[in-house]
């Protein structure tokens, strides 16, 4: 081979070689790019999670309850859990003090079924207090104020006779916050009525903030069903509620949470929460409401809701079934 052939072969193996170097530094730019991608959103998922979890830390409070089952197995598991609903209207217009739970709400989340059931109860359910022989026969909303969420839980569990895995105690302000974080929600009022300066038309669609929802669910005197009409629009905004809130990225959403750390106490720690999000989101396509119907009962000059017997049954068959 002459010099000639020779140079002309070395020069074509190193043309042959320029792309495969430049293949090189682009696969190795590729890598740092991707590498540094990662890494940011791997610390921004971390900042996240971590100041979310400080506030979960902040409203969280063990029950203290009588333990029906071992609910954070069942959460592992999958399995369908119940969680008690309790409303207050303290930490709004100026009030401070503990209050009465106004609304109670048994909720269960069934992912098999993709189902959640939503039963109110009447607040001024006539109960004994497992803990407070004392004031019983009570109201049920009075639980609450004797002895916290442990009472209302233990009450609720003797009185139906089903289990109550966790809790979750949220004020009329939290609910207002709760609403405006998810960006509104869209309810269809079930009678036209005004109250506190808001206006609402019987089966038109609106899409309420934060303060319009809060006081939708919030009257009772105007409605011909008086506290059990208040019921129905109350589980008509937590469902709304729940379809767009139930998602991790809302828990992780530290604005949200934030904004209800001053107003939720809950059993609920970050982790069961996230368990909810990304396990049981869809339990909110099939939305079912109920609730345990009383008669009126005056004892010693206290004005009761008398669920009967019979009727304390089917509540108890309708969570329990649920919860299969």
């Amino acid at each position: 081979m002459n010099n000639d052939e020779q140079m002309s072969r070395v020069s074509k193996q190193n043309k042959n070689k320029k792309p495969k170097k430049r293949m090189k530094t682009w696969k190795k730019v590729t890598l740092w790019i991707v590498g540094i991608l990662v890494i940011l959103i791997g610390v921004g998922a971390f900042t996240a999670y971590y100041k979310a979890n400080q506030v979960a830390n902040d409203v969280y409070k063990a029950s203290g309850a009588k333990s029906v089952r071992n609910a954070d197995k069942i959460l592992q598991e999958k399995k369908p859990v119940s969680i008690l609903f309790m409303g207050t209207d303290t930490d709004f217009d100026g009030r401070s003090d503990k209050g009465r739970t106004d609304s109670m709400m048994v909720i269960t989340l069934n992912p098999k079924t993709k189902t959640t059931t939503m039963v109110s109860v009447p607040r001024d359910m006539k109960v004994n207090l497992p803990d407070f022989p004392q004031y019983s026969p009570s109201k049920i909303n009075a639980a609450y104020t004797y002895g916290d969420a442990k009472e209302a839980i233990n009450a609720m569990q003797e009185h139906f006779n089903i289990p109550i895995d966790y809790y979750v105690v949220l004020s009329l302000g939290g609910l207002r916050k709760a609403i405006d974080q998810v960006g509104g929600v869209d309810v269809v009022s079930p009678l036209t009525f005004s109250f506190k300066g808001e206006n609402y038309v019987k089966g038109q669609l609106e899409h309420m903030d934060g303060t319009k929802a809060m006081w939708f669910s919030n009257m009772r005197e105007q409605d011909p069903q008086g506290d059990y009409g208040r019921q129905a629009r109350q589980r008509l905004v937590l469902t709304a509620l729940m379809k767009k809130a139930i998602s991790y990225k809302t828990v992780l959403n530290t604005a949200f949470i934030d904004s209800l750390s001053k107003n939720l106490k809950t059993n609920l720690t970050m982790n069961d929460m996230l368990q909810l999000a990304l396990h049981y989101r869809d339990t909110n396509k099939n939305i079912k409401s109920d609730y345990a119907h009383g008669t009126n009962d005056n004892e010693d000059g206290v004005s009761f809701q008398d669920v009967s017997g019979s009727e304390q049954t089917r509540i108890s068959n309708v969570i329990n079934n649920s919860l299969k």
